[in-house]
């Protein structure tokens, strides 16, 4: 017997119908290229985004078709979220920090019709229009006339929506329709594409604005650092819209001063970013002091942040540090780590370690650990495997690609990739990527852990551990440091003291190498393939 209940399709034109109703003079806030503020409000994003849908129609775009974006955090990027999943288009968001080569790939495996160009963007733009073929039109916006002579085909955003009707009937009227896409940054192999569904996003979102996650509401003011070109702003931009809360984008400001102005200024009180972000932040913020006691939750995702940079945060600026975890193909939230109330008694030094964890799954992820040979293993925060998830939000399968045992397993759960423990209350932490695991004498060796150890030494602004062959041991951790602008005099026999106490002697690396930066991947995550080249090739000494 079935339920007697509506067939209502949980599609995201009803997310942004509800903002219009309920919440139609609430701002969202975006900093111009020029450093200057554009405000608007719900109704005014409302109104805009029907124009903008009614628009993508009389290009022909149909029910279905890609179209891409190439923009930083600004309300034109909001209004495509809506418009083009609300034409029953699928939004593809382009990953600025990708190759030229790696983004015509994405371009045209994804067979983007019309691609949206922010102007601050063109000359990056301009490297990857030769190799495409898809295309059919470019739509600039931030960008002079003159800048037509650039690209083929183009037009311009503005007049897009000076010359749409306001009104327009949403054509996304299944939930099962794709609504969004973003490509894999391409660690291995070529980029994958997560195509997500309006139900997926829908579901999201809810899952998202749960009171144990992120908790989102109506008095909020949200400031989503992390890209929109990356794994959808983590839903952020609809998660707001459906609670009511204030935004405000950064566009291309992503440095910690002007962050820092932006907090104080426009009274956040949640921001979400990753901790490279969060650690240039921390510096600003010790040099120059703002008052940032309007912050409320300072999410951290994207790879660990590590415990002392947590607690620095909480026990300095008073600021309360949320860690989640989740990827692209997961929509992409997955565990949040919020102390349970049983911990309400705990030192804060034990309640700093449980906020250094990934936490526990929200409602609607289930996640389990494996062995070897896909054997469950027990929840007893010691035992590490392969981490794998399932649930309404998290992929099938890979666009274009078909169903294989690298990422799916027979009986339908998602492997990460990830190498992660569970505490027995559901706490997850992940020790390393599969990759970067370091085998030592048989014995495992947690990058992560390894790093998290090194960054708490005051003289340390960045660590990354990879590893590297032994004639003895076959592998052993190398360490790369990065001093802070006061640790120019930090040395190996330091940090090796350092750690005597804190870490297992045979983790503690045989060699630290001292360098300026710590490559990133376009995600801002630590690139170790790079410093594996390196170091192969003689390049850090």
């Amino acid at each position: 017997m079935n339920g007697l209940m509506m067939n209502w399709q949980l599609t995201l034109d009803k997310i942004l119908e509800h903002a219009n109703r309920l919440y139609p003079h609430k701002h969202i806030t975006t900093m111009q290229p020029d450093g200057s503020l554009h405000r608007y409000t719900y109704a005014d994003l409302y109104r805009r985004t029907k124009r903008m849908a009614n628009a993508l129609v009389q290009l022909g775009i149909a029910p279905g078709d890609r179209v891409g974006t190439f923009a930083w955090n600004n309300y034109q990027h909001l209004e495509l979220y809506y418009a083009i999943p609300g034409a029953g288009a699928v939004c593809h968001t382009l990953n600025i920090r990708l190759f030229a080569d790696q983004l015509a790939y994405i371009v045209n495996h994804a067979e983007d019709r019309i691609v949206f160009v922010d102007g601050t963007l063109l000359p990056l733009f301009e490297k990857v229009a030769p190799d495409v073929r898809c295309v059919e039109h470019y739509v600039l916006f931030n960008a002079p006339r003159e800048a037509a002579a650039k690209l083929p085909n183009v037009l311009f955003y503005e007049d897009l929506i000076e010359g749409a009707d306001e009104r327009f009937t949403w054509r996304c009227t299944d939930e099962s329709m794709a609504m969004g896409m973003c490509y894999t940054s391409g660690t291995t192999g070529e980029p994958k594409g997560a195509l997500y569904s309006h139900r997926s996003m829908f579901l999201h979102t809810l899952g998202e604005n749960q009171a144990n996650a992120l908790g989102i509401t109506e008095s909020d003011i949200v400031l989503p650092v992390v890209p929109q070109f990356h794994a959808m702003a983590w839903g952020l931009p609809y998660a707001c819209a459906a609670a009511g809360a204030d935004m405000v984008l950064p566009g291309p400001h992503l440095r910690p001063q002007p962050l820092a102005d932006l907090i104080t200024n426009e009274r956040v009180t949640v921001a979400g970013g990753v901790p490279t972000i969060w650690n240039g932040l921390y510096h600003e913020l010790k040099q120059h002091p703002r008052d940032i006691s309007c912050l409320r939750a300072l999410v951290v995702g994207g790879s660990a942040m590590p415990r002392s940079l947590i607690a620095a945060y909480e026990r300095e600026l008073g600021v309360n540090v949320l860690h989640a975890w989740g990827m692209t193909e997961t929509s992409p939230l997955g565990t949040v780590s919020i102390p349970l109330k049983q911990h309400e008694a705990l030192e804060k030094g034990a309640v700093w370690d449980i906020k250094a964890k990934q936490g526990y799954p929200i409602l609607g992820v289930e996640l389990r650990i494996v062995d070897e040979v896909g054997r469950e293993l027990p929840w007893d925060g010691r035992t590490m495997g392969e981490l794998q998830v399932r649930g309404p939000w998290v992929i099938s399968q890979y666009f274009k690609r078909d169903i294989t045992r690298d990422y799916m397993t027979e009986d339908g759960w998602f492997r990460t990739g990830d190498v992660a423990t569970v505490s027995p209350e559901g706490y997850m932490t992940i020790t390393d990527r599969t990759k970067d695991l370091v085998k030592s004498g048989g014995e495992w060796i947690s990058t992560v852990e390894l790093e998290s150890a090194i960054i708490g030494h005051p003289k340390v602004l960045e660590a990354a551990v990879i590893a590297v062959p032994d004639e003895k041991w076959s592998e052993r951790p190398l360490a790369c440091v990065v001093r802070t602008q006061d640790g120019w005099d930090l040395t190996a026999e330091e940090l090796t003291s350092y750690l005597n106490d804190r870490v297992a002697k045979f983790w503690i690396p045989d060699r630290f190498v001292f360098i300026d930066e710590v490559p990133k991947t376009s995600v801002g995550k630590f690139d170790k393939k790079v410093l594996r080249r390196q170091f192969a090739a003689g390049e850090l000494g």
